[in-house]
């Protein structure tokens, strides 16, 4: 059940990222509901992704505790992997939005 949500989510969010240029209008605001559909978007995984590193991470933890060192190294690279790739979305949805 849950990823048939998933999917249905996903499908709706293509849809509606590929449906803006199809009623685009001229004039009106600067800021295209892509771009800001987009970053939500980009924002919400991020939070996703670092929450699953940080749960994973704890468990590690209650499991072998001798390993928190090397634990905690890993989830510190993986969420500031993740980071640089959310900014550098973000970045391109406020360049794709000045447009």
């Amino acid at each position: 059940m849950s990823q048939a949500i998933r999917m249905l989510g996903l499908a709706l969010g293509v849809f509606f990222a590929l449906a803006v240029p199809a009623m685009a209008q001229d004039g009106g605001s600067t800021l295209s509901f892509s771009s800001s559909f987009g970053a939500g978007l980009v924002i919400i995984g991020a939070g996703l992704g670092i929450g699953k590193i940080g749960a994973a991470a704890v468990e590690s933890l209650a499991r072998q505790p001798e390993a928190a060192g090397e634990i905690r190294g890993a989830m510190i690279l993986a969420a500031a992997l993740i980071e640089g790739a959310t900014f550098f979305a973000l970045i391109v949805c406020i360049m794709n939005a000045a447009k």
